[in-house]
C-alpha cells in the first residue's frame, strides 16, 4: 500500500517536470482555464446585477457557492484529468502495457501526463471563495471553516469518483467518452446554481441521478444558514461531504471489477 503512494508521488513528480519544460504553454494552460471559469461567473454576476438575488442567494451567496464547485471541480481535475485519456490508451493498446508492470494501473494512468488547464480553474475557485468568505454573512468558526474545507475534498472527491466509475465503461466499449464528458458538462452547468429553482424533479434528478447538490449547494447551504430551506432534509446537507467518500468508493470497485474483465482489444 505505502510504496504505492510512493511509486504515486514520483510519478507524479516525473509529469509535472516534464510538462513545466514547456513554461509558455503551462502559463498559457493555466490562463485560457483561468479566464474560461471567470466567464461562466461573469454570467451569474449579470443576472444578479439585474434581478438582485436568485431564489434568495445574494451575489456573495453565489460567489461562495461558485467558487466552493470551482475549487472542488479544480482539484479533482488536477489530479485526475488523464482519465480522460483511458478510452485512446485502450484502443491504442498502450493501456495493456500498464498492465504488466508492478504498479497499480490506475497510478500509471494518473501520472502518463499532466494537464495544467486545470489549474486556472483550481486558482480561480480559490481567489473567488478567498473573497466570498469575507463577504458573505456567515461568522467562521472553527467548525465551519473546517466544515469548509472537509466539504471541498468530499466534492471533489464525488466528481472523481463520478468520473472514474464512468470512464470504466471504456474497457467494455473501448470509445465511451461522451457519457463522461455529458456528465461533466452537467456538474459545470447545474452545479453553479441553487438546485431549487430548477424544480422538484430536477433536484431530485440532481440528487439521486447524478449527485451535483453534494458537492457545493448542500455544504453551502450549510455554511450560509440556508439547511432548512433546500428542498431538501437537512440531514442531507449536514452529511454532505460524505457523499464523496462513498461515491469515490463506489466508483474505484467499480474500476476494480470492470479491470478483472478486461481482455484487451487485440492492439
Amino acid at each position: 500500500m505505502w510504496w504505492q503512494l510512493r511509486a504515486a508521488v514520483i510519478l507524479y513528480g516525473g509529469a509535472v517536470r516534464c510538462v513545466a519544460q514547456y513554461r509558455a504553454d503551462l502559463v498559457f494552460s493555466m490562463i485560457a482555464g483561468l479566464l474560461f471559469q471567470g466567464s461562466g461567473f461573469l454570467t451569474v454576476w449579470v443576472i444578479l446585477a439585474r434581478f438582485d438575488a436568485i431564489a434568495g442567494w445574494s451575489i456573495s451567496d453565489m460567489a461562495l457557492l461558485y467558487g466552493m464547485r470551482l475549487c472542488s471541480h479544480g482539484l479533482w481535475v488536477v489530479l485526475l484529468s488523464p482519465l480522460s485519456q483511458l478510452s485512446r490508451y485502450i484502443r491504442e493498446g498502450t493501456f495493456d502495457r500498464f498492465l504488466v508492470r508492478p504498479v497499480n494501473p490506475l497510478v500509471q494512468l494518473m501520472t502518463t501526463r499532466i494537464w495544467f488547464a486545470p489549474v486556472g480553474d483550481l486558482i480561480g475557485g480559490i481567489v473567488l471563495l478567498g473573497v466570498a468568505v469575507t463577504l458573505v454573512n456567515v461568522e467562521w468558526t472553527a467548525w465551519k471553516v473546517a466544515f469548509l474545507i472537509v466539504a471541498l475534498i468530499g466534492g471533489a472527491l464525488l466528481e472523481g469518483g463520478v468520473q472514474l466509475g464512468l470512464s470504466c465503461t471504456s474497457f467494455r466499449f473501448v470509445k465511451a467518452d461522451q457519457l463522461r464528458f455529458t456528465t461533466d458538462q452537467i456538474f459545470s452547468m447545474f452545479g453553479n446554481y441553487p438546485a431549487k429553482i430548477f424544480g422538484g424533479i430536477g433536484l431530485w434528478a440532481l440528487t439521486a441521478v447524478i449527485p451535483v447538490v453534494f458537492v457545493a449547494y448542500l455544504p453551502a447551504s450549510v455554511l450560509l444558514g440556508h439547511a432548512e430551506a433546500t428542498g431538501l432534509p437537512s440531514w442531507l446537507a449536514y452529511a454532505s461531504p460524505l457523499a464523496g467518500l462513498v461515491v469515490t468508493v463506489v466508483g474505484y470497485r467499480i474500476w476494480m471489477y470492470q479491470l478483472r474483465n478486461y481482455t484487451g482489444t487485440g492492439t
